[in-house]
Order: structure tokens, then C-alpha cells, then sequence
């Protein structure tokens, strides 16, 4: 077999991006900064009359190395999106009614002679030890006394290695990103495309009309449209993989109120009949929405629930959102890949929305193409995409099948529904010893997995035998010390406010 010759690979010259938002200027700022200027030309074309849907304010750790991949200062992006941090999700009555636990970026614990911490608390927690496992969190800890820093230079202190996130206005951080594009060369044109035009000879997407009668060709297109999928789905028939058969929810409103006192370093999401409700600190506001299925609760039901459950007074009239949780079949199909909502949604109950967007554009720039679109090359895409929104499908559905609630239909729909197999697989494996394991590169870890399995009340049979290489008072006096260490540590640490009224204070900060 010979190889290709390289000189005679075509170079992609023409990039278009339809569609703005947070979706289209992340991908808009990533190209513009990787390719460098002279590579190709970068054309994104969004619609002011069309707005974006903007209701994902809460994030995970990965969208700081994002914004270290661009060179944005943390102070400037916190200070310009009216942002605040992020230690993790607080759940209520997701298990159980009065239920409460938490969910925290970074390690329980540390792992002993090469054996998962989780091992050493289950053994414990089996011999009759209540101490809760986010006594073991330096992320739970500080949370729930309001604190937060940076990590610092402190040696094998928890200190050292805090993992943390961010709470920002959606719509501020797009504007600033199509700040940092447009210095980099992109043009914006404001316009709506009325038209797609494939090519005769091999269907792929040759240019788009905007409604003045522009029309702009391209080599490669990024569908950043939202659901509609502009590209993805109306000119190139795609299909769509449903998956509301295991997450049922379908509509979301969305409220933002007055902020009452110092925002939390944390996402609340709180369980309410007809799905669940996410609260999200920033500087100037509370993000409030409520996520729900129409077969379980109608929408002014859902509103009034919504309505009710405020801390502040609304800022603005509740806003709807209407959606079907699954993917595309294709994230990338011919010469068009899909970002953001035009590729797929899964509803953000671990704020994995703008990760998907990070994720999609990082593959992208791992598998760049020439004008030959290698098939093999669109097929790992594919492959990888869709492997990494299936693993996050079956932690979020996690969250509604690990209840024991039976207060309403939905509960115990979600109580009783089928599950994928990979889902029932996990469940499996940790049911007689506690074990999880984190396959290939899925999104969420075994923190994760044992924080929600645990959280919930899903306790397995016995615990991993390898941690009887200690004995249970070596374990008793390890997990008392590094329990010690974690609470000193988050004691050290100042409030959540003031870090912000030192660092990052917003200047219009309500």
C-alpha cells in the first residue's frame, strides 16, 4: 500500500460558522487561536433576531483549560461574566425526601496502598461508621461553610490541589469571546440563513443565503444553529437519536432572580415532582430554572413550582424551553459538524452543556481535515463524540433511577424505567463490591459515580477485600487524620465573597 502524497493534500481554506452564541464564538475563538491567522478564513453569521438560548450558567473544571488554551486571565473572564466558583452540586431530595448530599469536583480522600479510598470508607461505614464520605471532600467541606481560594503551594496539604469551576452569565461570556475572535481575524456577519445549497457531486454543503441574498461558500461548516440544526439536520437529513425514553424530561423554564446574600461556590439541584430545579450564584443574579417533563406536569404548574421556590424577586418574566434529549446521529457528517444544541442535548444536571461544545471543538482540532474529509478520520469523530455523550447519558440517568421516591408518576416512572446496559453494567459492578471503574475516556470519574450512588442510597454488598491489607485501626486512624487535614484546610480558606471582593469583583455587581 502506498502512501498518500502529502503535497497534494488540499488544505481547507474557508470556514463558516452558523450560528453565534456560546457554541459559535468558542469554536470561532479555539480556530481563530490554533490556526492562526493566514491559515483560513473564518466567517461566523448569527441573527440578533434570533437570539441564543443562554440557560447554562454553571460549568465543570474542564472550561479552565479552555480558557488557558486561549490565554484569557482568570480575574478578566470572572470579572466580565459576573461569575463566581464552583466546588461542586449540591443535591436535595433526589433519594429521598429530606435527602441532601453533594457532589464535589476532585478526590475523596486519598488512595492507600494502592487501593481506591472508597474502599477504606465502605469497609468502615459496614462496620457501623457514620461519618458522612464528603468528610473527605476539602471541595464538600469548604462548600458548605461558604469558602473558597485557589490551590497554593502547600506540599501534601489538601491545599495543593483544589479543583474547582465557575457559575457565569452564558451571554456575557460569548460577547467576550466574539471580542477575542474578531481580534483574531473572524468576521461576523449579521444575517439569517434562508438557504443551504449542497453540491452536485457529493451532497456536501457548498454555501448558505443569508436573507439579503448574500450567499457565502465555505469548505467546512460548524452547525452551531441550536435544535433547529440548521445544517446537521435540515439540508443533510442526519437523523436524531431519542432518548426520552430514559430521561423523560422535555421542557425548562427559566428565571433569573434578585442575588440575596453572598452567592455559594456551589450548583444547588433540588428534586421537585415534575423534574428538577437548578440554582445557579452569580454576582449580580440567581440563575433559577426548572427542568420537567410535560407527561408528569403541565407548564403553569411547573412555573407556579418554580415561581414559588425563589430566595429573591424575579428579574425578568419566566422563559420556556422546549427540547428532546438524545443526539445526532452523525456529529459530523460530510463537511459539516454539529456543536452545541444542533449536535444534541442532554439536559444540564451536571453542567456537562458547554463541556460537549469544549469536547466537540477539541476533537475537531485533534482531527482536522484537508479537503479530502478521510472518512476514517469522521468516523473516530463520530465514534468519540458519541461514546462520551452516551457515558454522560447514563450518569444523568443515574440521578432519576437511584430513588426511592414514590411521592409522584414521574419518581416512580424513573424508579422503575429500563436502563441502557452500559448504565445497568456500572450498577452491576458496584453492587457487590462497591467498585467503579472509569472506562476509556468517559467524562465522569468513580469520585463521581460513588458521590451519586452513595448519595442516593445505593449501598453495595461488601467492599473491596484488598483493603484488608490494613488493618480496621490503621484505616480508623488514616481516615481520622486525613479527615483532620481536609477540615483545617477548608477552615483556612476565606469566605467564597470575600475571595471575589478581592480577586475578581464584578464592577456592576447588583
Amino acid at each position: 500500500m502506498s502512501l498518500p502524497d502529502i503535497s497534494s493534500e488540499r488544505r481547507i481554506r474557508k470556514i463558516v460558522i452558523v450560528g453565534g452564541g456560546t457554541a459559535g464564538w468558542m469554536a470561532a475563538a479555539a480556530l481563530a487561536k490554533v490556526l492562526g491567522p493566514g491559515y483560513a478564513d473564518i466567517t461566523l453569521i448569527e441573527s440578533e433576531a434570533i437570539g441564543t438560548v443562554g440557560v447554562g450558567e454553571a460549568t465543570i473544571p474542564q472550561l479552565r483549560t479552555f480558557n488557558a488554551l486561549l490565554g484569557l486571565d482568570e480575574d478578566d473572564f470572572v470579572r466580565r461574566t459576573q461569575g463566581t466558583f464552583k466546588l461542586g452540586i449540591e443535591f436535595r431530595d433526589w433519594g429521598r425526601l429530606g435527602d441532601r448530599y453533594f457532589h464535589p469536583f476532585g478526590p475523596f480522600g486519598v488512595d492507600m496502598e494502592g487501593v481506591s479510598f472508597h474502599a477504606y470508607w465502605l469497609r468502615l461505614n459496614q462496620l457501623g461508621d457514620t461519618r458522612p464520605v464528603t468528610d473527605y471532600s476539602l471541595q464538600a467541606m469548604a462548600a458548605a461553610r461558604g469558602r473558597f481560594m485557589r490551590p497554593i503551594d502547600a506540599g501534601r496539604s489538601p491545599l495543593s490541589k483544589i479543583a474547582y469551576a465557575f457559575h457565569f452569565d452564558a451571554g456575557l461570556y460569548a460577547a467576550w469571546l466574539r471580542e477575542f475572535a474578531e481580534a483574531k481575524g473572524v468576521h461576523r456577519l449579521e444575517g439569517r440563513i434562508v438557504d443551504v445549497s449542497l453540491r452536485d457531486r457529493d451532497g456536501f454543503v457548498g454555501s448558505v443565503t443569508t436573507s439579503d441574498g448574500r450567499i457565502v461558500e465555505g469548505d467546512l461548516f460548524l452547525d452551531c444553529s441550536g435544535f433547529q440544526g440548521l445544517l446537521i439536520e435540515g439540508a443533510l437529513k442526519t437523523g436524531y437519536d431519542d432518548w426520552s425514553h430514559w430521561l423523560p424530561a422535555d421542557r425548562a423554564i427559566a428565571v433569573p432572580c434578585a442575588r440575596v446574600a453572598d452567592p455559594v461556590p456551589y450548583t444547588r439541584a433540588t428534586a421537585r415532582p415534575g423534574g428538577w430545579q437548578w440554582r445557579i450564584p452569580l454576582q449580580h443574579r440567581t440563575g433559577n430554572g426548572y427542568v420537567y417533563s410535560s407527561r408528569f406536569i403541565d407548564d403553569d404548574a411547573a412555573t407556579a413550582d418554580l415561581l414559588s421556590q425563589l430566595d429573591g424577586a424575579p428579574m425578568a418574566d419566566p422563559r420556556m424551553l422546549r427540547f428532546t434529549t438524545g443526539r445526532r446521529r452523525k456529529a459530523w457528517n460530510r463537511n459539516v459538524v454539529a456543536l452545541g444544541l444542533a449536535s444534541g442535548f442532554i439536559e444540564p444536571l451536571e453542567s456537562t452543556s458547554i463541556h460537549m461544545v469544549q469536547s466537540g471543538i477539541a476533537n475537531l482540532l485533534a482531527m482536522f481535515p484537508t479537503l479530502a474529509f478521510e472518512p476514517a478520520e469522521v468516523a473516530r469523530y463520530n465514534r468519540v463524540i458519541a461514546y462520551e455523550a452516551e457515558r454522560i447519558r447514563d450518569f444523568i440517568v443515574l440521578h432519576y433511577n437511584a430513588t426511592q421516591r414514590d411521592d409522584s408518576d414521574l419518581w416512580r416512572y424513573c424508579r422503575d424505567m429500563g436502563l441502557p446496559d452500559s448504565l445497568q453494567e456500572k450498577y452491576d459492578i458496584f453492587a457487590s463490591r462497591g467498585r467503579i471503574f472509569r472506562e476509556n475516556e468517559e467524562l465522569f470519574n468513580d469520585t463521581s459515580w460513588f458521590a451519586v450512588l452513595t448519595g442516593q442510597n445505593i449501598s453495595p454488598h461488601g467492599f473491596d477485600p484488598v483493603a484488608a491489607v490494613l488493618s480496621v485501626e490503621e484505616t480508623r486512624l488514616r481516615l481520622q487524620q486525613t479527615a483532620d487535614a481536609i477540615r483545617n484546610s477548608a477552615e483556612y480558606m476565606p469566605t467564597h465573597g470575600d475571595f471575589i471582593r478581592d480577586h475578581c469583583q464584578a464592577n456592576a455587581a447588583g
